[in-house]
């Protein structure tokens, strides 16, 4: 009896311990390793590196500025009558913004047109006087004295006409300053005194700023400034980008270069004029500058985040012989459009990882997956590979023991 107990132990023992040997060689399959690489393998998504004729640059921030700005004053004192501006208008040269009461302006131009005729009367009696008493002069009709004098009288009416006529023109140019006037073309801000108030001379009104053509400044290094005075061919072309605009689309040219360095900064200061005659840019607005440097060279380009810092080197992970990923540092240059320009330590074609870097180990195979690129060699889209481990993607038609099969191989493999 318990004899037959210890061998119905021993057998459901022996069960148990073969069931859980098989269940632990299934656990050693790897249904989710990746084709084209060794079981294991880390999948990362590659592109070939590009080569395209590319020319230095440089980039510089600042902001934009208008080559006039004017700040709108009344000349003389008074009520405004009229504002003839919406604010923030666009206004040509010469248009009408403020109508200062001219009533006053009107009856002292009056007033001067008055004292001008009494001083030309005067004047003209003053003459006739003078002519008479030179005839009795001749005939000793007359004394010296009383001649003189009348001479004198001429003259002085004469001045006389002449302070009435300044005056005049005073009272003229009173009167057209109370209608105020754009003096350049621009865009108006809003109009800080409106209808009813009183103004006094020097009262700023509105400020205006011309859109015409805008400014961007910024500081340019020594060695720009010396290949600018050399007369480098297109050097003095700048490309321009507002913060929500990708690249640089807007192109204008270095107008300006300042007569000295500054000597803490070993910077120049230059600006650049670009055309804003659709009104596309705004005074205060900032500025993404690049200035093109150099002749056009042929150069090696990867995406820039393929690239890998580790302490002061620049790494890139190239896939090698037996789709071994090694690392390799190479010298950077410029940025362009998130292409990096690879100056010593890549060749055109040469597979690079860009993707899934996080699972490289230098010197550990991987599974490469060729990504889409577009025209310039950039990802058309971030590619994620599959984490090692998980199940590949089947059919929704497929049934669910397809893979079945394919747990001893990954065993076997294992093993």
């Amino acid at each position: 009896m318990i004899a037959a107990r210890l061998k119905s132990v021993t057998q459901a023992t022996c069960g148990a311990a073969a069931l859980i040997a098989l269940l632990l060689a299934g656990g050693c399959s790897k249904p989710g390793a990746p084709a084209g690489g060794p079981p294991g393998a880390a999948p990362v998504s590659v592109a070939a590196a590009v080569q395209r004729t590319v020319g230095d640059s440089y980039e510089f921030t600042g902001r934009l500025e208008s080559p006039r700005w004017v700040e709108v004053r009344a000349r003389i004192g008074g009520t405004i009558e009229r504002v003839h501006f919406r604010d923030g208008a666009r206004v040509a040269a010469g248009a009408p913004l403020f109508t200062i009461d001219p009533k006053p302006y009107e009856a002292e131009l009056a007033r001067a047109q008055s004292q001008l005729a009494a001083a030309r009367s005067r004047a003209e009696l003053a003459s006739q006087d003078l002519a008479r008493a030179s005839k009795l002069l001749e005939a000793k009709a007359v004394s010296r004295q009383e001649f003189d004098q009348l001479t004198s009288g001429a003259a002085t009416s004469n001045a006389d006409i002449r302070v009435a006529e300044a005056a005049l023109r005073i009272a003229q140019l009173n009167l057209g300053y109370t209608r105020v006037t754009a003096p350049i073309a621009g865009q108006l801000s809003r109009a800080v005194l409106t209808e009813g108030n009183l103004v006094t001379p020097q009262s700023v009104l509105t400020t205006l700023v011309s859109t015409q053509t805008v400014y961007a400044y910024f500081d340019g290094s020594e060695q720009i400034f010396l290949r600018l005075r050399k007369g480098e061919p297109g050097l003095r072309t700048v490309h321009l980008g507002l913060a929500d605009e990708a690249g640089f689309p807007h192109e204008g040219r270095i107008d300006f270069i300042d007569n000295q360095l500054n000597a803490q900064t070993g910077s120049i200061r230059m600006r650049a004029v670009f055309d804003n005659a659709r009104g596309e840019f705004t005074p205060g607005l900032f500025a993404r500058l690049q200035l093109a440097g150099g002749v056009p060279y042929a150069a090696v380009l990867t995406p820039e985040r393929a690239i890998v810092t580790d302490q002061s080197k620049k790494l890139l992970f190239v896939i090698g012989e037996g789709n071994v990923a090694q690392p390799r540092e190479v010298q950077l240059g410029m940025l362009i459009d998130g292409m990096r320009v690879i100056t010593h330590g890549l060749k055109a074609g040469e597979l690079v990882v860009v993707d899934g870097l996080q699972r490289v180990r230098p010197g550990a195979p991987v599974t490469p997956i060729k990504v889409e690129t577009d025209e310039r060699g950039m990802p058309i889209a971030a590619s994620t590979p599959p984490a090692p481990g998980a199940p590949p993607a089947a059919p929704a038609s497929a049934p669910a023991a397809a893979s079945a099969p394919a747990a001893p191989a990954s065993t076997a493999s294992a093993a």
